[in-house]
């Protein structure tokens, strides 16, 4: 892998940085105010530090945005989410044409509502040609659901005869995946504190560096992430566990 150094810090950068957004309704809650703050001051800050990551020079970005076990949540949060993400989105294409940015977005988008759906649809086709970097949001996404797609897409095409004969690779399995021509994550950062990767990129995670803060996603900032870009850089990465 050939990095692109940092010409701030002149460390190296990961190619793909993988980030799980945690901790909005705890910050929310320690500073007295409701779940849905949390999560509109983590979206804020998830516009600002996208931009931040962009202008460092990492090339790809893909955030866990809405799992497929959020639909738990209550009807009220949830309801929330489903608007938020839709200004989000909306707000995202300009954005991303102003910074020649494309958007992916991973995960069942059939699970979403129609109009989400469209917007979506519509992010990706604007963008397809942009290539400054390459933004991917997680919504709807579940790891195992993500590999049961894959599973059932690609048993379909065996049994049509749209498949080489022999063994099914890594590579062949791969393109089957929402990630399809994206490199693995090189560092997956988790905010909050917790010390999972609850179902997020379960195949793609396979030899990714991981870094936990304590920091909450709304309060993670450029110096935050130094310090997960300078514990990168004091790994060893090997692969294959030599």
């Amino acid at each position: 892998m050939d990095y692109v150094l940092d010409q701030k810090t002149g460390l190296k950068l990961p190619n793909h940085l993988a980030i799980i957004l945690d901790g909005n309704g705890r910050w929310a809650k320690a500073k007295g105010r409701p779940r849905s703050y949390g999560h509109l001051i983590g979206c804020s800050n998830l516009e600002k530090m996208c931009n931040i990551i962009g202008d460092r020079g990492i090339r790809y970005l893909t955030v866990y945005a809405f799992s497929t076990e959020n639909w738990k949540r209550s009807a009220e949060e949830v309801g929330f989410l489903m608007n938020l993400f839709r200004q989000y989105l909306k707000r995202l294409l300009r954005s991303a044409r102003k910074r020649n940015m494309r958007i992916r977005l991973i995960g069942d988008r059939t699970g979403l509502p129609s109009d989400i759906q469209e917007i979506i649809r519509i992010l990706e086709s604007e963008t397809a040609s942009n290539d400054s970097m390459v933004f991917q949001i997680a919504l709807n996404y579940g790891g195992r659901d993500e590999i049961e797609r894959a599973v059932t897409r690609l048993a379909e095409d065996a049994r049509l005869g749209k498949l080489p004969e022999g063994r099914i690779t890594s590579e062949i399995f791969s393109s089957y995946l929402d990630t399809d021509g994206i490199p693995d994550p090189d560092l997956l950062i988790r905010t909050s504190g917790e010390l999972r990767i609850s179902n997020f990129l379960l195949w793609q995670l396979a030899y990714t560096e991981f870094y936990f803060t304590e920091v909450p996603w709304p309060a993670f900032s450029e110096e935050d992430l130094d310090r997960a870009v300078e514990a990168f850089n004091g790994r060893d990465r090997r692969y294959g566990g030599v």
